[in-house]
């Protein structure tokens, strides 16, 4: 089965590509253009890493990334912030996101990352 991947990000040819280069690497992608129903959206879809991007309408990806991190049900999902505006965004905090990707990024790079946070193993506690 493959991993889901649900985008937020609201500049369309950006999420058409990273829609386009995921689906071509095995990812089943849900991408999402507006912030409205990010938690239903998560919650129906059940991905396995959410991307988002930090400038959308309204408010800032930093914010929903810290949603998503303090809501008991999605605080362990792997969350990726990414920006153009790599400096301003480190300068104010990670808001708690698994990984930070710069734009432009190299294809190869946001791949690897990706595929880093989605398999990683599972740590098992035995008691």
């Amino acid at each position: 089965m493959s991993k889901r991947i649900l985008i937020l990000e609201n500049d369309p040819d950006i999420l058409d590509i990273m829609q386009e280069i995921l689906n071509y690497e095995g990812f089943d992608v849900k991408p999402m253009s507006e912030n409205d129903d990010v938690f239903k959206r998560i919650e129906e879809y059940d991905p396995d890493l959410v991307m988002i991007d930090y400038l959308l309408n309204g408010i800032n990806g930093g914010e929903i990334c810290a949603q998503i991190k303090k809501h008991p049900s999605t605080s362990e999902l792997p969350v990726v912030l990414i920006s153009a505006y790599s400096r301003v965004l480190l300068s104010l905090g990670t808001y708690g996101c698994d990984d930070f990707i710069a734009k432009p990024f190299e294809l190869s790079d946001l791949i690897n990352r990706i595929r880093t946070l989605v398999e990683k193993p599972q740590i098992c506690t035995v008691n």
